[in-house]
């Protein structure tokens, strides 16, 4: 429903005016003095109001920044008998819509109203869908309630209020990005962008360009002026996944532009400026690269400053079963399956796996069972084949202080850091390569 308030002391003009625009389809209220027009907005959902300059209680000029402040999606068209300059420029800084001469600009008000009210439509959709967005990313919405995920959530609440560089570090697939939404949705950079770049895609050549941009005719295909990630970020978020895969002679711009704020686009020579706040996450240790010389320690030390690790999912088996019921819920929807049941012995069977690439895996396991499944309920048939053979008591029975659960867990690390490399990963663990086959195959990695 389109509805407007008309504030004005004539009352036949008033009465004149109500008719006009309810024959359009809008639906209306009226007041005679600037108190009575305010209670209106009070009760009512508003989108317009049309409001007289000169009126027994006040000014409708002065009356305009009251009602921004109060309903700043409400949409005001201020008349008056008189055009005053002064007046006109005055309203428009306070928020009018518009400003126009009674009488002399009559045919105006219709069209006008139509125009403020599309606007209003917008701005109100812009709200919903931030609200939608914010909502997706709240911590709320993070799944789990092992003591392990809620200290991570609370240190990522702590740090969201603060303009604080934050790592994120953690296993691939363990939800770095969601809770880098998260902190930014939190934050007093929320209505800004949240702008997200993953280190590993690209080429040094390609990631340079990505982050600071470049002048046309910078190089070969630059075509036109690009703005970089830095600069889309200023005010906002800038996240830059993966940063462990950076090249050394991008982490010594980038640490420039973290201790100056200034960065130059490529073929440029004018310094730019840009302030965001500086997410980073890393599956990599980057302390042990800096002290290997193959990540610079002044950028881990300034990316330092507050660190969260999220836990893999195998150290928090309490959160597999919501995180199977949240998943199971989504695809089903996704598919138009009705609710689907999930059986005991699946859920044991999921407990139970070690999941190497963590939530996200688990994710993609449920989403192929969900379209797998014949029936209502998901049974271990649906699960992959060596999610299937696992053996409950066996991991069940492996104790977390165990030597052989440190060992498995040690090993299961290197292979994230070599990026499943067998030999790189043998070399390192100072074992034969053939060792390593055989301690893969026995805790099933």
């Amino acid at each position: 429903m389109k509805n407007i308030v008309i504030i004005d002391d004539e009352d036949k003009l008033r009465g004149l005016l109500s008719r006009i625009v309810k024959a359009e389809g809008f639906e209306v209220l009226e007041a005679a003095d600037l108190k009575s027009g305010f209670k209106k907005l009070e009760h009512n959902d508003v989108d317009v109001v049309l409001c007289d300059v000169k009126l027994p209680d006040g000014n409708g000029v002065d009356f305009l920044q009251k009602i921004k402040a109060s309903f700043p999606l409400t949409e005001v068209i201020l008349l008056t008998a008189y055009g005053n300059i002064a007046d006109g420029v005055q309203a428009m800084k306070n928020g009018a819509f518009d400003y126009i001469v009674k009488g002399d600009d009559n045919d105006k008000i219709i069209p006008l109203l139509y125009k403020a009210f599309e606007k209003v439509q917008l701005q109100k959709k812009v709200k919903q869908l931030e609200k939608r967005i914010a909502d997706k990313y709240s911590f709320e919405t993070i799944i789990g309630k092992s003591k392990a995920i809620e200290q991570v959530i609370d240190l990522a609440k702590k740090v969201a209020k603060t303009n604080s560089t934050v790592l994120l570090t953690g296993e691939t697939g363990t939800g770095k990005e969601v809770f880098a939404q998260a902190i930014h949705e939190n934050s007093t950079h929320a209505n800004k962008s949240f702008v997200a770049l993953n280190c590993s895609t690209f080429s040094k050549e390609i990631l340079e360009s990505e982050l600071f941009g470049h002048k046309q005719g910078a190089f070969t295909g630059a075509i036109k002026d690009k703005k970089g990630f830095i600069e889309e970020a200023n005010g906002g978020t800038l996240f830059l996944d993966e940063i462990g895969e950076m090249p050394l002679e991008l982490q010594a711009k980038l640490l420039r532009v973290l201790e100056t704020n200034e960065f130059i686009p490529i073929g440029d020579t004018t310094p730019k400026k840009s302030n965001f706040r500086l997410i980073a996450a890393t599956n990599r240790d980057l302390k042990q690269e800096s002290e290997a010389h193959r990540f610079r320690s002044d950028l881990y030390f300034r990316l330092n400053i507050f660190e969260i690790n999220i836990p893999p999912l195998r150290e928090r088996v309490k959160d597999v079963a919501p995180l199977v019921h949240f998943f199971v819920d989504k695809f089903s929807s996704a598919i138009n399956k009705k609710a689907m049941r999930v059986d005991d012995n699946f859920r044991h069977k999921l407990e139970a796996y070690h999941w190497p690439g963590n939530v996200r895996e688990l994710k993609n396991v449920i989403e192929r069972a969900v379209i797998l499944a014949n029936e209502d309920v998901l049974t271990v048939d649906v699960l992959p084949y060596e999610i299937q053979q696992q053996s409950d008591h066996t991991v069940k029975s492996m104790s977390a202080f165990s030597m052989s659960s440190v060992e498995k867990l040690h090993i299961q690390k290197v292979l994230n850091y070599t990026k499943g490399n067998k030999a790189e990963t043998a070399r390192l663990l100072e074992i034969g390569i053939a060792t390593l086959y055989r301690k893969i195959e026995e805790y099933n990695l």
